[in-house]
């Protein structure tokens, strides 16, 4: 892969999040010593939004994966546009454990060539962080160089920004199970009448892992074994198996996220399947960075 395009990155996170020509900061000690610092630690420290927009003009266009869906991205991307007319740009998604798969791989291969943003899935978080190209968003947005809530970029790996975020909820098939006795709170489905193949669980345990900020790790630990305990139908998967819920074959599941229940509905003529919000929120950061050839 070629070493993506710093600029365009930097660029399409700027306007995702906010960034303004008004918050750029003029050249000053502390902002040398900010570049300098991040220099000594191999990351770009760029000074100016000025800079960033000079050499994007000389890029002239950005590639970019993404799990968020096409109406959501497109929308981004026409507002991207009409800022900044004068590049090229392409978004393409990059959704599931599958997709994931098969987009790492080819960044291990060298395959996977000209993308300037990609999406980090949480299933293989660690797994993308060393082909992300060395920005230092973090130091430019507390320089305000980059109009980025500091929260919002990882404090371990500087080069990456979560700038969307997926709710995870309790889907349901409506002609199974009705509304009233879907559960209320998550401890619900430890009810007696909820054991032994009453309701969908997915092996990947992301609904349960995103409560943790909201209820703490020792919560989480000792609710996921109860959970287990149930008996439920475990699963791996969103659509296929929403899909298969909107058949009737499922009437219940313990969580997924809320954008591939909606996108399923959307397709659901018969009106079957529906959703229940739970408190406390079940919350995924939507984690992404420009990725570098050989991880420099």
């Amino acid at each position: 892969m070629k070493t993506l395009s710093l600029t365009t990155t930097v660029l399409i996170t700027v306007i995702l999040l906010g960034g303004s020509r008004d918050l750029a900061v003029a050249a000053s000690a502390s902002l040398a010593k900010a570049k300098q610092e991040a220099e000594a630690k191999g990351y770009t420290f760029l000074t100016s939004h000025d800079e960033i927009l000079t050499k994007a003009k000389t890029e002239g266009k950005l590639r970019a994966t993404t799990s968020l869906s096409p109406p959501t991205y497109k929308a981004m991307v026409s507002a991207f546009k009409k800022k900044y007319s004068f590049l090229e740009v392409a978004v393409e998604e990059v959704d599931g454990t599958d997709a994931a798969q098969r987009f790492l791989l080819e960044l291990k291969a060298g395959a996977a060539r000209g993308w300037d943003v990609a999406h980090f899935t949480a299933d293989y978080f660690n797994d993308f962080v060393p082909y992300a190209l060395k920005i230092d968003i973090l130091g430019m947005a507390a320089q305000k160089v980059l109009a980025i809530d500091e929260r919002m970029i990882d404090p371990r790996n500087r080069n990456v920004v979560a700038f969307a975020a997926d709710a995870g909820v309790v889907p349901y098939n409506r002609k199974l199970i009705a509304p009233e006795k879907v559960p209320d709170r998550w401890e619900d489905f430890l009810k007696p009448e909820f054991k032994g193949n009453k309701f969908i669980v997915d092996v990947r345990p992301k609904t349960q892992s995103d409560l943790v900020p909201a209820v703490g790790m020792e919560w989480m630990v000792d609710y996921s074994k109860k959970l287990a305990a149930q008996q439920p139908v475990w699963v791996r998967g969103g659509t296929r198996i929403l899909t298969s819920m909107v058949a009737g074959e499922y009437a219940l599941h313990a969580g997924i996220d809320y954008n591939a229940v909606v996108r399923v509905m959307g397709k659901d003529r018969g009106g079957s399947l529906a959703y229940k919000v739970i408190e406390p929120g079940s919350v995924e950061n939507k984690r992404h960075s420009g990725c570098a050839e050989d991880g420099e």
